[in-house]
């Protein structure tokens, strides 16, 4: 499988690599990106969690019992409660979010779709999310994954980045702009 350099440079994306050829070969990329997206919005909701993968005060051997429970509770794949753990005893929590997304790079260039970070200030509905693919697809000219963050402070409207260009269509933005304009 050909990866960009940028994914097998840093060390969350060895990471994801090595997860995402395993679960390749052993043909549970669905099962595994299930549960990482699981894992991705337990990150997002639960600072308990967050702090569990970012405090330099948890040491490797509780970090690791704190994870399987974590992967007993959030009902992960035998694979990702794995990665989880190595993650843990190898003290690099910390890289979890960052190999959650190079791991949906390398699926979905592995299903030959684009990924589109997408940021809105509320989260989209099922209909929303597929009009949007949709849309993107017209534009793109090839199926597209959808990687979703909710960020309150943008106040409305949605931010899109596909590769190295971004839309930013954010009210935050708008606003911003209108200020810049007003000053002088």
């Amino acid at each position: 499988m050909e990866n960009s350099g940028g994914i097998q440079a840093s060390l969350s994306g060895r990471y994801a690599t090595a997860l995402f050829e395993l679960a390749r070969d052993e043909r549970k990329l669905d099962a595994v990106s299930a549960s990482l997206s699981t894992l991705k919005q337990a990150l997002a909701e639960s600072a308990d969690f967050r702090q569990l993968t970012t405090s330099p005060l948890i040491g490797r051997g509780a970090a690791a019992k704190a994870s399987a429970a974590v992967a007993g509770t959030l009902g992960l794949d035998p694979l990702t409660a794995n990665f989880l753990g190595v993650l843990a005893s190898n003290g690099r929590l910390g890289q979890l979010g960052a190999a959650i997304r190079a791991f949906t790079s390398l699926l979905a260039a592995h299903r030959g779709e684009t990924t589109a970070e997408v940021t809105s200030a509320h989260p989209l509905t099922d209909d929303q999310v597929a009009d949007l693919k949709a849309k993107l697809k017209s534009q793109l000219g090839r199926d597209v994954a959808v990687d979703l963050t909710v960020d309150p402070a943008i106040l409305g409207g949605l931010i899109v980045k596909v590769g190295s260009r971004q839309v930013d269509g954010s009210i935050r933005t708008k606003l911003n702009t209108l200020a810049n304009a007003m000053k002088g």
